[in-house]
């Protein structure tokens, strides 16, 4: 398989981040970082190729630390959903897709009213709606307020819970696709087990993503693409505000060790 130049930046940020960050993470719940670096879970595809919905993509495919493997074809992250074609649409319920969760403003929403596959119901689970206005300009703003704004754990909570509940694949989306959704990931995969480096990678591939999909992405949280800045803030504060990422799925998402168990028994294979 020939990877993309952006795959390959991708795929060595990974393996220096393996090589010398420290993760902060630890017990049942979060992943120590892990020797094996990214390098083969970003050779693997996961764009939905979604014509109206470039950075559509499924979260699985990932190694854990301990052997395990996140499946495929149970949880989608995506960006916003009024611009699918019929097309695009028709793989959603090809995917079995019957959950769709949405982390947007109600302005967004407005804005970008959702298509929805048939046979799916729509959740609105407002990540920033009590934040600072601030946020919606300044992105290191926002990735504070995911852990730190009124109302936003308890949105990232309920898609977790959705996942591990639902009868079929859910999708979940703000915007772009990117900073909402990309801390919703960044959380589920880290309770999975997966390790800080192919996270981070997952993260950045929205750069890539946004590149092939010839779109800039531009909307009501910041410019396109990401950087890693972004994200290791929000785990910075997480750490700061809770004493351990644990802690904060545990105190900030009040999540249980039983629903932790239920998220890895129905994730992992």
């Amino acid at each position: 398989m020939t990877l993309s130049p952006t795959r390959l930046r991708v795929i060595r940020a990974a393996a220096a981040l393996t090589a010398g960050a420290t993760l902060f993470v630890g017990g049942p719940v979060g992943a120590a970082l892990a020797a094996p670096p990214a390098a083969v879970a970003a050779a693997v595809d996961h764009s939905l190729h979604l014509e109206g919905a470039p950075n559509a993509r499924d979260v699985g495919g990932y190694s854990t630390v301990d052997g395990k493997t996140v499946k495929t074809g149970a949880v989608f992250r995506t960006d916003a959903l009024n611009k699918l074609t019929p097309a695009d649409l028709t793989k959603l319920e090809g995917l079995n897709v019957k959950v769709v969760d949405d982390l947007r403003t109600v302005y967004e929403r407005v804005l970008q009213p959702d298509k929805l596959p048939a046979g799916a119901t729509s959740n609105w689970y407002d990540v920033l709606g009590k934040a600072s206005p601030a946020t919606a300009a300044d992105l290191s703003l926002a990735y504070v307020a995911f852990i730190e704004a009124p109302g936003a754990s308890e949105a990232f909570a309920s898609v977790l819970r959705d996942i591990r509940e639902t009868d079929g694949s859910v999708l979940y989306h703000c915007s772009q696709g990117k900073d909402r959704t990309g801390w919703t990931t960044a959380v589920l995969l880290t309770i999975l087990g997966v390790d800080r480096a192919t996270v981070n990678a997952d993260y950045m591939l929205t750069n890539e993503y946004v590149e092939e999909g010839g779109s800039s992405l531009t909307g009501s949280l910041g410019g396109a693409g990401v950087k890693q800045e972004w994200l290791d803030s929000s785990f910075a504060t997480a750490d700061a505000k809770y004493g351990s990422f644990d802690n904060y799925v545990r105190e900030g998402l009040g999540l249980t060790d039983a629903d932790i168990a239920a998220l890895k028994a129905k994730l992992l294979v």
